[in-house]
C-alpha cells in the first residue's frame, strides 16, 4: 500500500476555494462546504450566497466577534462584505430556482459516476429527512460541486456506480472534491482531475471500486 497524507478539512475548503473564478456567485450548502468561505482570497470578488436570504457573505467571524442575528443557513455565524445584502427567503430561493447561482457546494452521502445526487435522506429508522433547499440549489446552479469525505465510517465508497439513496437530483454533479481526489462526474463516468500526493491510481480506483478516467 502506498503512502499518503489526506487533505484536512481545511486543506480541502481551499482546494475548493481554488477554483472558484472571479466574479462568480456561490451558494455554500451546510457542513463542510461552509469552510470554503474562509479560504477565497481577499483579492478576488466572489459573491456567496446564502438561502436565507444573503448575498454578499464573508467569512466565520473571530472569536468573540460573533453577531448570531447574522447567520447562515446552517445557523453559523457569519460576516458581511461591503455591499451585502439580506433579502427575504423566497427572493432567495428565486434566486435558486432561476438559475442565478453560478456554483453550488454541497455536501453528500452518496455521488455517481454520473452526477447523480443523493445528500437528503438515508432511510435509516429514526433519521429525520431534511432536504431543505438542496434539491432547488442541485438543479438550479449553473455547476453543482460536491465537498466530502470519500469513503463512509465503515469504509464504504461514497462515490458509487449508482446511488442507493433518495436522489436529490440527477446527472447533477459536476465535480466531486474529497480529501485524497478531486474528481468529475461525465456521462462516462470518472475522470481524476488531481489527487493526494503519493496515492496509486489504481489503489484510488480500488477504494471507490471504479475505473477512473485520466
Amino acid at each position: 500500500m502506498s503512502s499518503y497524507t489526506k487533505r484536512s478539512k481545511d486543506t480541502l475548503a481551499a482546494r475548493v476555494a481554488r477554483d472558484i473564478p472571479e466574479g462568480a456567485t456561490v451558494n455554500l450548502g451546510i457542513g463542510m462546504p461552509t469552510l470554503v468561505a474562509n479560504h477565497i482570497p481577499a483579492t478576488r470578488e466572489v459573491l456567496l450566497h446564502s438561502e436565507n436570504g444573503i448575498l454578499g457573505m464573508g467569512p466565520a467571524p473571530a472569536a468573540g466577534e460573533e453577531d448570531y442575528d447574522l447567520i447562515n443557513a446552517g445557523k453559523q455565524p457569519v460576516t458581511l462584505q461591503k455591499g451585502g445584502a439580506f433579502f427575504h427567503h423566497a427572493d432567495s430561493f428565486a434566486m435558486m430556482r432561476g438559475g442565478h447561482l453560478d456554483i453550488c457546494v454541497l455536501g453528500a452521502f452518496q455521488v455517481s459516476a454520473t452526477g447523480d445526487l443523493a445528500n437528503w435522506s438515508t432511510g435509516e429508522p429514526g433519521s429525520i429527512p431534511a432536504v431543505g433547499g438542496a434539491m432547488d440549489l442541485a438543479i438550479g446552479a449553473k455547476q453543482t460541486w460536491v465537498m466530502m469525505d470519500l469513503l463512509t465510517k465503515k469504509g464504504d465508497s461514497k462515490v458509487v456506480k449508482t446511488c442507493t439513496y433518495p436522489l436529490t437530483g440527477i446527472g447533477c454533479v459536476k465535480r466531486i472534491y474529497s480529501e485524497l481526489a478531486t474528481l468529475a462526474c461525465t456521462p462516462d463516468g470518472l475522470k481524476l482531475i488531481d489527487k493526494v500526493d503519493g496515492l496509486a491510481h489504481t489503489e484510488l480506483e480500488a477504494l471507490i471500486g471504479l475505473s477512473i478516467g485520466m
